[in-house]
């Protein structure tokens, strides 16, 4: 069986884990709006999909792995691409993208702040328009909402200086999680291959074939791992990948995340708090497909993609051989949704998180996560009111001792609008406090002539 390779990680133990997707969208997309059609990649791009194996080939440093051989755009391998943009400035960058929007003729929403290394200050939000009106998203990862959970400040920042976002995503804990996550699906793909496709739809479409193939491997108990999961929640569409699903001894559907860490420690609250909500949240998505909550109009609409765009030439090739008769992107949904409608899968009955130590690969230890639907749905509301602009971005509690040191691993760190605010505030109070102690002390009776 076929699963999409995306390798994940907890970078630098920061308790957010980063996927294979999201550091391809991260390094060849960032400095765009990143779901604008018109951004996608050319006819002819090269995409290791759901189902295939990839292959991890040394980037700008050749030190640390990278994912540079899954994308190849215009004959570029992303690796390459890389390296051209990082010698090239970022302001050459822009224009390049700015360039590419004006000549497709596509209207952006919000276009992204343009903003130098040395710039203090930033907008963290902009009246009138919600985060996901600024950064045109159409829908959201659910490794976004555990970058969420973590600091929202610094997600903001991520969209507004794609510069250091991409820096953070080439550190070596990220690439060397990503690869023990790639390790881990060829064990369960040996035989995976390549296919080449030349859409937004072809991609997709990939990751929907997986998961058409996945569904009875499931049924019959066995373990599969990488399984894409989407639909809404709360009126916002998100998109998943889960590291394992299996049936326990007793007949329980267990579903496992991995985590490695550099550490050879079970994580703080702090990064546990991310983890638990990202299994919380894949369990919620999951069940609502094997439920028949998805919709078709749902997935076409959130993710912008043509019902009845054909398949590239190799991709159908490659449907056929599994006994897909879908030609379209369309036909294909269609089919899954039956596929799913008739399933005999059930709800997730329990949820685990697996961690591993980076450099040994040794078992630290696992927790199994509860999972309390009505707390998560609350805590889901309340990160989704930030998305729609319903609120504020919150940053990191520095006056917290349980909190503040997120901000020592924090590539934004100098910079952060949020952060000097905070310290000046309890400055002034510290102040205001010592000067109420210091006048308190010097009570009337001290001023007064004791008698003889």
């Amino acid at each position: 069986m076929n699963s999409k390779t995306t390798p994940r990680d907890d970078p630098l133990d920061d308790g957010c884990d980063i996927s294979n997707a999201q550091i391809i969208r991260i390094l060849s997309e960032r400095l765009a709006p990143s779901d604008q059609p018109s951004l996608t990649p050319p006819a002819g791009t090269s995409l290791t999909p759901a189902g295939t194996s990839t292959t991890l080939s040394a980037g700008a440093d050749q030190h640390s792995p990278t994912l540079g051989v899954c994308v190849v755009n215009d004959g570029q391998s992303l690796a390459k691409k890389e390296e051209r943009i990082d010698g090239q400035s970022l302001a050459k960058e822009e224009e390049r993208i700015d360039g590419q929007i004006k000549k497709r003729g596509h209207k952006v929403v919000a276009p992204f702040e343009r903003l130098s290394n040395n710039r203090s200050t930033v907008t963290l939000s902009v009246p009138d328009q919600s985060p996901m009106e600024r950064f045109s998203k159409h829908h959201l990862n659910v490794t976004q909402l555990c970058e969420q959970s973590w600091c929202e400040i610094k997600v903001v920042y991520g969209f507004l200086k794609p510069h250091m976002k991409r820096r953070e995503m080439r550190r070596t804990a990220v690439t060397t999680g990503a690869s023990i996550h790639l390790a881990r699906e060829r064990e369960a793909n040996p035989d995976a291959v390549t296919v080449v496709v030349y859409t937004r739809e072809d991609r997709e479409a990939l990751k929907l074939i997986n998961l058409i193939q996945m569904v009875p491997a499931l049924e019959a108990g066995q373990l599969v791992r990488e399984f894409p999961v989407l639909g809404v929640l709360d009126g916002v569409f998100f998109l998943g990948v889960v590291d394992e699903l299996y049936c326990s001894k007793s007949g329980d559907l267990v579903l496992s995340e991995l985590k490695t860490r550099s550490h050879n420690s079970l994580p703080h609250p702090a990064q546990a708090k991310g983890h638990s909500l990202q299994v919380g949240v894949y369990k919620l998505l999951f069940d609502s497909m094997v439920q028949g909550s998805m919709k078709r109009d749902q997935l076409l609409h959130f993710l912008k993609l043509r019902p009845h765009q054909a398949f590239g030439s190799e991709l159908q090739r490659y449907a056929q051989k599994l006994g897909l008769l879908a030609v379209t992107f369309g036909e294909l949904v269609d089919h899954l949704l039956v596929v799913l409608h008739f399933s005999n899968l059930q709800p997730i009955d329990k949820l685990c998180l697996e961690y591993r130590h980076q450099s040994s690969g040794v078992l630290i230890g696992n927790r199994e996560v509860e999972f309390e639907e009505t707390q998560l749905r609350a805590e889901l509301r309340d990160y989704l009111a930030f998305w729609r602009g319903e609120r504020e971005p919150h940053g990191v509690d520095i006056e917290d001792i349980e909190e503040a040191w997120k901000c020592r691993t924090c590539p934004y760190e100098e910079s952060c609008e949020w952060r000097r605010n905070r310290l000046q505030e309890v400055m002034v109070d510290g102040s205001k406090k010592a000067k109420l102690d210091g006048s308190k002390s010097e009570t009337p009776n001290s001023c007064r002539r004791v008698p003889n």
